[in-house]
């Protein structure tokens, strides 16, 4: 029987992700069979789990999903597998808002119905770690919290002065990590170095799961695992591949949500990775492009210096067939981009629109799209969820672009961000998850054919 292991947080920074890491190598080179979960709508921590487990891992997201596709996605993936591994997102009850649930880890441990496992930065703290705990704990009456992993302790007997503070309080101590330097994991300006870009990747994993696997008796945590089984779900038929669409897919274009691709595969769609940077050639025989989000201000000089790809791109999107690029992807679809140090670099030109680096965030946050006009994606009216999160900032105008995204943020406030529809291109900042919509990936293929 399959058994569930959900990591939360008290906080952004706690090593939830550090000891999630940890935990699913550990386990898989035991032998096991781990799936990768990630609470909230977080690329980066995904693709992490990928080089841990070597599976996908999938998001799950209780804002921008129902509870019944929040439940679908992890039944489809927790089936078949030895230990499914969820990492949470922020601090526990971190979600949408002050007063709601909505996108925290805590109201997606109790849609899976599942017990948390919490994960406290200990540096610093003896006996009031018991106290931060047992605060969690008493927060939200619905929730289980049954475990805790202390982290960055200073010593042994540190250790065990935490868990002798628990004792009596109906948790376990699961584990007392000590704090090493060389464990840390790089980040940059929107998280962690992603799974594309992280130097020295075996020797940091194996480094985070012999940390683990000295502070955690993993044969006693596995055992002390709850079995979850779910009655087998029922797919819509998948259709036979008819439809080509290429998707980037390179260290500057790596943001996707597993699902949305799952869905457009579903929709009867064949999809075929390229690289912006590496390939001159688009995939021959393509209906469609997809351009994911990523990190394009990093790699501005090559996707410059490959003209040859971006005139293939720009030609596309001047045939008419369909094209749909998120954030990075719709970055590098404007006329051009500037870094951070003031560089301009020319992209692809099918927007006449630029973008530039900024030193603070100029978005973050859920929205709420609702079309205003109608693009491959949906006509008038139709609704989806979606995640923003960038540092650039658009420039100009293009009069033969028309927004189509009526947009507005987790407290109903009209944002500025929108969709930009250009013959049969689609680009906007917001990456939509597509199991808010079930009908996006079909109109999308749909789109596509000839």
């Amino acid at each position: 029987m399959p058994k569930a292991l959900l990591v939360a947080g008290v906080s952004s920074g706690c090593g939830k992700t550090a000891i999630t890491l940890g935990l699913m190598k550990a386990f898989t080179r035991r032998g096991l069979l781990v799936q990768g979960f990630k609470s909230g709508p977080d690329y980066i921590d995904p693709g992490l789990h990928r080089l841990a487990t070597n599976m996908p891992s999938h998001n799950l997201d209780g804002w921008m999903l129902d509870q019944q596709e929040v439940t679908r996605i992890f039944q489809r993936y927790h089936e078949g597998c030895d230990l499914s591994v969820i990492e949470g997102a922020m601090g526990l009850f971190d979600g949408i808002g002050a007063q709601s649930e909505e996108g925290s880890t805590a109201q997606l441990a109790k849609i899976l119905d599942l017990p948390v496992t919490l994960v406290v930065n200990a540096r610093g703290m003896a006996r009031s770690a018991a106290a931060l705990v047992q605060g969690y704990a008493r927060f939200d009456p619905d929730l289980r919290m049954e475990a805790v992993f202390f982290n960055m302790t200073g010593s042994t007997s540190h250790g065990i002065l935490l868990t002798q503070a628990l004792h009596g309080q109906g948790i376990q101590v699961r584990g007392s990590l000590p704090r090493l330097a060389n464990l840390q994991l790089p980040a940059r300006h929107l998280g962690l170095v992603t799974a594309e870009d992280l130097d020295r990747r075996e020797e940091r994993l194996t480094a985070l799961a012999d940390w683990v696997e000295e502070s955690i008796d993993l044969d006693a945590l596995y055992a002390a695992l709850p079995e979850y089984t779910y009655p087998t779900i029922s797919d819509r038929g998948v259709r036979i591949p008819e439809i080509r669409i290429a998707y980037a897919r390179d260290r500057a274009f790596c943001f996707y949500y597993e699902e949305n691709l799952r869905r457009l595969r579903q929709a009867g769609a064949e999809l075929i990775p390229f690289s912006p940077l590496e390939d001159t050639n688009l995939p021959p025989a393509i209906q469609g492009l997809y351009l994911g989000g990523g990190y394009p201000e990093l790699y501005a000089e090559e996707l410059a210096g490959n003209e040859t790809m971006r005139s293939k791109i720009r030609a596309l999107c001047e045939s008419g067939k369909p094209v749909y690029a998120e954030c990075g992807g719709f970055m590098y679809l404007m006329r051009s981009l500037t870094t951070s140090s003031g560089q301009e670099y020319p992209m692809v030109g099918a927007f006449d629109l630029t973008c530039s680096m900024e030193s603070r965030q100029q978005a973050l946050g859920y929205r709420d799209v609702v079309w205003s006009a109608p693009s491959m994606l949906g006509q008038t009216g139709t609704k989806a969820r979606g995640h923003e999160f960038h540092y650039s900032r658009i420039q100009g105008e293009d009069a033969a672009a028309s927004q189509v995204y009526q947009v507005s943020d987790r407290s109903g406030r009209t944002t500025a961000s929108g969709g930009w529809r250009k013959g049969n291109c689609l680009g906007s900042y917001i990456h939509l998850h597509f199991g808010s919509n079930p009908d996006l990936a079909t109109n999308f293929v749909t789109a596509c054919a000839p």
